[in-house]
């Protein structure tokens, strides 16, 4: 038979023993809760940070993306007071040429400077490079815009009559012609400075018929592709073009 004092004294010998172990467990709880909190305050923090730094970075591409649009911006600027002053200066002369308003090249027909199929200068073309040349160095290798050009072009088109090997011969030694005249003795046009300037940013290309000028039709117009071109290239002109799909303006030129 259990004495009731036996079994009292028995629970109450047992009921410390439930008790510590229910105070380890919460115990235990705690510490994992107070460590999932420390762990969830250092993620919120660690997120904090990267979105700062994200937003930073945003900044510094949309500062940076800006100083660019403001240099293409500026470039666009220099292109076209270049152009008008070009305009400007030959909108009374007699010279046959045409010029781009937007990209300022400056054409001259074939007939102007050759006989068809010829590469040898004529006297007429002489006497045009004579005229034109003078000017056309004064626009660009003034004390203005001297800083802005890092190269100046002449180009050779044919037409497409004859293969395209034959007309490349042709067409870069028209233009090659036409820059040894511009800088030989027999010019004489230009200063010693402005002759050493010139050597410095001028090319001569031929293109062959690879760009023809075409008439309302969409056909080749033989007699307008034939000719002499002249182009200015600004420096950091690249720029210009990388950054059209940047900003996605059609207009930038």
């Amino acid at each position: 038979m259990i004495n009731k004092k036996d079994l009292l004294m028995e629970e109450g010998e047992n009921a410390p023993e439930y008790w510590a172990s229910f105070s380890d467990m919460m115990s235990g709880l705690l510490m994992i809760f107070i460590l999932f909190l420390t762990m969830t305050i250092l993620q919120l923090n660690i997120q904090e940070d990267l979105l700062r730094d994200k937003e930073n970075l945003l900044q510094d591409k949309e500062t940076l993306l800006q100083e660019k649009e403001d240099e293409v911006n500026r470039i666009i600027g220099v292109r076209k007071m270049i152009v008008e002053e070009l305009k400007k200066e030959f909108e009374d002369s007699n010279l046959q040429l045409d010029i781009d308003p937007e990209t300022g090249s400056i054409t001259f027909s074939e007939g102007v400077f050759f006989d068809y199929d010829k590469y040898e200068i004529k006297g007429t073309g002489k006497s045009y490079l004579k005229s034109f040349i003078p000017k056309y160095i004064e626009v660009l290798l003034n004390d203005k815009n001297r800083e802005y050009i890092s190269e100046i072009i002449i180009e050779g088109h044919t037409d497409n009559n004859g293969s395209y090997m034959y007309n490349l011969e042709l067409s870069q030694k028209r233009a090659f012609e036409v820059a040894r005249y511009i800088l030989s003795d027999e010019f004489g046009q230009l200063t010693d400075e402005e002759n050493e300037s010139l050597k410095s940013i001028l090319t001569a290309n031929g293109r062959s018929f690879s760009n023809p000028i075409l008439d309302e039709n969409g056909n080749i117009d033989a007699e307008k592709s034939r000719r002499v071109e002249f182009k200015f290239r600004l420096k950091d002109e690249e720029m210009i073009y990388q950054m059209q799909e940047l900003l996605g303006d059609e207009n930038v030129k």
